[in-house]
């Protein structure tokens, strides 16, 4: 019998650390990553990848709900607005604005995950990782964003 579990609730608390290690480089004063360049814009576009991933896994979910389900139209329209905004957001604020902007996306797509949830589209072990990953990622963004 194979007990190989899914790998990924691992993947996501490793997707976090970047948001970690920014906001501990931010916080003892590291302001480039050899290579990467700049701690707050490697943070920032990090940011975008993981909320723009986050947003299109929420596209995905209504794929595969009945045309009935509320979830069916408020989820894809939910994720391009997220999508699109931090998109903007990113090309149009400034670096700390963008931080706290992802703030905000990173809350309204676990906002969306509680719906869910609530709504037996996603399971507990799901939402449970989602919910401690998110605040582990937005407590690291505000640390960041003070700082700046």
């Amino acid at each position: 019998m194979n007990t190989m579990k899914k790998p990924s609730p691992y993947l996501t608390f490793a997707g976090a650390m970047p948001f970690v290690l920014g906001s501990v480089f931010i916080t003892i004063g590291i302001e480039a990553i050899p290579v990467l360049g700049k701690v707050t814009h490697v943070l920032s576009i990090y940011g975008l990848v993981i909320a723009s991933f986050m947003a299109g896994a929420h596209w995905g979910n209504h794929l595969s709900l009945a045309d009935d389900n509320t979830w069916a139209v408020k989820l894809p329209v939910f994720s391009n607005i997220i999508a699109l905004a931090l998109w903007l957001g990113f090309l149009l604020l400034s670096t700390v604005g963008f931080i706290w902007l992802l703030v905000v996306g990173f809350v309204s797509m676990l906002v969306i995950d509680y719906g869910l949830h609530q709504a037996h589209i996603i399971n507990n072990d799901y939402y449970r990782v989602r919910k401690y990953v998110t605040m582990i990622v937005v407590i690291a963004l505000i640390i960041a964003g003070v700082q700046l």
